[in-house]
């Protein structure tokens, strides 16, 4: 099995990894490594959870300390574009984690916070800049950013990227940055237009894809309840009461039916937060600490957290409503059932949603199982509120890898999370004396 020392990387990233106890890359990790350490730009087809943050993390910070240079003020070395601030602030998290041995001068740059502390971060010059496109638009037009001496750019979660209707300033943004450089383009989806922009900004890349295109995650149960809009807040309440329902996200499809969903779960003594694009960053993050740290029970979400939200054990995805872009699916039910670990997805599906249902059937090839609710009202719930028979959760002496994601008692390197939450912080112990693997 390879090791992260016969990939080449330098001294101080194999210090790194080994004080995180991670000595086994992921499939990603393993083909991309080699081919970025060559310079070869990379095209890569993965889900959130395979560790991708970390096969493009390591090899940048290698790039950067091979070849040491006196930053320029407002310059750029590394540029990685993120579609959501969550995810961009996970990213920058992996690469001080990964870098710590490397003295690098990284920041954030994302919407939703004052515009001063980041101007006077760029203004010193960076080594590795993390940014959403449009405040970083924002910072290159008005000056404030130069991205002519940007040496390698990725583009991360793309199909996001395209869902929020960033591809325009994603597309200025590439104009600025210089001819010569190394491109990484990493996307879960691959819709025409995403593919169109990725053979913009590549050139002769290497694919690695370590899913088939909108795959659903392995070891998740899937069930979907056929119910008319008004039993859905009953129905939810009913899954929630489940004993094997620990860590349940909820998804809706805007910011207000999240908000209600939030506001009625309280009402009936579930602790609740809502996170949507619409709340500031602050409540975001606490939104956040709090269901990872156990003092919000349910998370419910937009699909801004369908991706890049590095939350271990999650338990349960709960779809109150379908997402009308099928691809999103993929994307919510990635939230369990990582690194090992297996998970379930319960959808809700009233009349208005079928076509949905089936939009989805097809981008995925499964046939959903369901039960409907409409003809019997009194079907258990219980027969999907656990894993599939035969499932066990990973237990210590499993590999690790530095990946995206991780189930209790399970961790892997690159996913940026601050030691002391998630799993391990409700007291689950780190095993010892197995393989483990980096992730992001």
């Amino acid at each position: 099995m390879t090791q992260f020392s016969d990939l080449g990387l330098a001294e101080p990233l194999l210090r790194a990894l080994q004080e995180e106890g991670y000595d086994t890359p992921t499939p990603i990790q393993a083909r991309a490594i080699p081919a970025l350490l060559e310079g070869r730009d990379i095209l890569g087809i993965a889900q959130t959870g395979t560790g991708k943050t970390a096969a493009f993390a390591l090899p940048i910070i290698h790039r950067l300390l091979a070849n040491p240079v006196r930053l320029a003020p407002k310059t750029v070395r590394a540029l990685i574009m993120a579609p959501t601030r969550e995810l961009a602030a996970q990213i920058a998290e992996s690469f001080r984690t990964y870098g710590r041995f490397a003295k690098l001068n990284i920041a954030v740059v994302v919407g939703g916070v004052p515009h001063g502390g980041q101007i006077r971060a760029l203004s010193r010059g960076l080594d590795v800049l993390v940014a959403t496109p449009g405040r970083l638009l924002d910072h290159v037009e008005s000056g404030h950013c130069r991205l002519d001496h940007t040496e390698v750019v990725v583009l991360d979660e793309a199909d996001h990227m395209l869902d929020l209707g960033f591809v325009v300033p994603i597309r200025k943004i590439v104009s600025k940055l210089a001819m010569r450089r190394q491109s990484l383009f990493f996307s879960a989806t691959m819709p025409k237009e995403i593919a169109t922009l990725a053979g913009e900004m590549l050139r002769d890349p290497v694919r690695v894809e370590v899913t088939p295109v909108a795959t659903t995650a392995e070891r998740v149960t899937q069930q979907v309840y056929m119910i008319e809009g008004g039993g859905k807040r009953g129905l939810l309440l009913e899954i929630l009461s489940g004993k094997d329902v620990t860590r349940p996200i909820v998804f809706t499809r805007t910011k207000r039916g999240a908000d209600k969903v939030a506001e009625h779960l309280e009402t009936y003594g579930i602790s609740a937060a809502a996170i949507h694009g619409n709340k500031s960053q602050g409540q975001r993050e606490r939104a956040l600490d709090g269901f990872k740290t156990g003092k919000v029970r349910v998370l419910v979400a937009t699909d801004i957290a369908a991706r890049g939200i590095d939350v271990d054990a999650i338990s349960h995805v709960v779809n109150f409503e379908l997402p009308n872009v099928p691809e999103q699916y993929v994307h919510r039910i990635g939230r369990t059932a990582r690194a090992g670990a297996e998970g379930v997805a319960i959808s809700f599906c009233d009349r208005d949603e079928v076509a949905y249902l089936r939009d989805i059937e097809k981008v995925t090839r499964q046939k959903l199982p369901v039960i409907d609710r409409r003809a019997n009202p009194n079907a258990p719930v219980e027969e999907v509120a656990r894993p599939a028979q035969g499932q066990r959760r990973p237990q210590g002496g499993q590999q690790r890898r530095p990946g995206g994601g991780q189930g209790q008692g399970q961790r892997a390197a690159g996913g940026g999370r601050p030691q002391g939450q998630g799993a391990r912080s409700q007291g689950s112990a780190r095993p010892q004396g197995d393989r483990r693997q980096a992730r992001g």
